[in-house]
């Protein structure tokens, strides 16, 4: 097996690891830790020249990483995310490059906005007394807690990575 195909292979399994874990993470913690956002980042310098991208091909992925950084790290000036939220999606937008960082952004936008108003009506619900023994339950509903958007993050970048050249690289 060719280089270019085990860091591939390796990619579309690391990769979708760490989004999940990171979804779940924030879903139950709302917290997106810093070490998950390394891993992306640092995995993504590591696979994509053994994969094959050019060095071209990374330049432009840095361009929409840091463009979806400036409006994310500006969703969360304003309060509308959290920081971890902000890191990761800029991290993720890495592994999509130019190509897809804008569809990825727009189902991340959809979903997260879908996902606050699923909130907003489980917090206008009483909570049965049998779901206080889960700690994340309970802060979900705290109107104060915020919105787990990193969840809404890895559910778009699950549903746009099998588009990208990654899937082709790992064949």
């Amino acid at each position: 097996m060719a280089i270019a195909s085990m860091a591939g292979l390796a990619a579309t399994i690391i990769f979708p690891a760490a989004v999940i874990y990171a979804g779940i993470m924030d879903l139950l913690t709302m917290k997106i830790r810093n070490y998950l956002v390394q891993i992306v980042t640092i995995s993504y310098f590591v696979f994509a020249p053994l994969a094959g991208f050019t060095l071209y091909e990374i330049g432009w992925s840095l361009a929409a990483a840091a463009i979806v950084f400036i409006v994310t790290f500006g969703s969360f000036a304003a309060g509308w995310i959290g920081g971890g939220d902000a890191k990761f999606a800029s991290a993720s937008a890495l592994w999509f490059g130019w190509e897809y960082a804008l569809l990825y952004f727009l189902l991340a936008t959809i979903a997260g906005g879908l996902l606050t108003l699923v909130i907003i009506k489980f917090r206008a619900m009483m909570l049965p007394a049998s779901l206080y023994k889960y700690e994340w339950i309970v802060r979900l509903q705290k109107s104060e807690s915020g919105i787990p958007f990193g969840a809404a993050f890895a559910l778009s970048a699950l549903i746009v990575f099998p588009q990208t050249e990654w899937l082709a690289a790992a064949a």
